[in-house]
């Protein structure tokens, strides 16, 4: 299947220009062009899986949306819309820098779960409301299918605001190298988990030689520890489950960067572990189980679900453990 993009931008509402506006590159299926239509910027949709579920993706702080490219190719030629953005901000006084877009004020004790933390996600699916009117994917889009992911501070931005209540049109999430420990300077006791919708089908992967989480320990009051204790415990403890429909996935030997291609000339890569095997087979796996994850939770098919329990239960050595409730 050929995969086309092309870009939009969007205002983000309580913001000051510059720093008021998303930069959006959407990737969809297409068809091979014919000669006459070789020269055209917009190649025609590929109709066979329309109408298509739309997954949003949130890129982890300070990385480039062009960083998750290679999951974007993979889950359009699955049949899916997918939506990358680069948001520039200034996330502290005096630092700017690339955000998924999290209102931290959100998730203070009295505040959290009671409002939705994602600064960008209305602006995003108003969005795509506006590219189901209009434009090359007007009527292609199912609007009552729409999935989050993310990586790092975005995988916790996608899994923490799939709710119903607060986005009815949202059908899942999943995230890789994330966690949901409360910090300390929120008011925080050391060591809390905060809690998950947990309403909705969830894929939580982490890998364990996360140099970032294991290096993050000071800010939740906790003694320095493994890459996946607080992985583990976000899916033990942030969610009830009971539906089967959640999943802890552990990749064994890789690091928080290996959803990505990280820019070295970035600080957060220098923190992390390195991977023990190449980064390129962390992402074809998960690029795999993320599309069957998203054909049987969203899309209902029962060959995926097969599929995913073969992938999730056949000995491979990328895989550390694997649990489901």
């Amino acid at each position: 299947m050929t995969v086309h993009n092309f870009f939009q931008a969007a205002k983000i509402e309580g913001f000051q220009s510059p720093y008021d506006t998303i930069h959006l590159k959407i990737f969809y299926p297409a068809q091979m062009p014919s000669q006459v239509e070789i020269n055209r910027e917009i190649l025609p949709v590929d109709l066979e899986k329309a109408p298509f579920p739309v997954v949003i993706f949130f890129n982890g702080f300070n990385c480039d949306a062009q960083q998750y490219q290679w999951l974007a190719v993979k889950l359009a030629e699955h049949g899916l819309v997918v939506i990358l953005f680069n948001w520039i901000a200034e996330v502290m006084p005096g630092i700017i820098s690339l955000t998924p877009g999290i209102d931290v004020e959100k998730r203070k004790p009295t505040i959290y779960r009671t409002v939705p933390t994602a600064s960008a996600l209305p602006a995003m699916l108003a969005k795509v409301e506006q590219l189901q009117s209009e434009g090359i994917l007007a009527g292609m889009l199912d609007l009552q299918r729409i999935i989050l992911g993310g990586h790092s501070a975005g995988g916790r931005v996608a899994i923490e605001n799939a709710d119903p209540d607060f986005f009815p049109q949202i059908a899942a999430s999943f995230g890789y190298g994330l966690h949901t420990m409360a910090t300390l300077s929120l008011g925080y006791e050391p060591g809390t988990i905060l809690p998950l919708p947990d309403s909705l089908p969830l894929l939580l992967m982490g890998g364990t030689c996360d140099g970032i989480i294991a290096n993050s320990s000071d800010r939740y009051g906790i003694s320095p520890g493994n890459a996946t204790t607080s992985v583990i415990r976000t899916f033990q403890e942030a969610i009830t489950g009971g539906r089967n429909d959640s999943y802890l996935l552990l990749l064994e030997g890789a690091n928080h960067f290996s959803i990505n291609q990280p820019d070295s000339t970035l600080k957060p890569p220098l923190l992390d572990f390195p991977a023990t095997q190449p980064q390129e087979s962390f992402r074809l796996l998960m690029g795999e189980i993320i599309s069957l994850f998203i054909d049987t939770h969203v899309r209902h098919q029962p060959e995926a679900s097969q599929s995913l329990e073969q992938l999730l239960n056949t000995a491979n050595p990328l895989i550390k453990s694997f649990e489901r409730k």
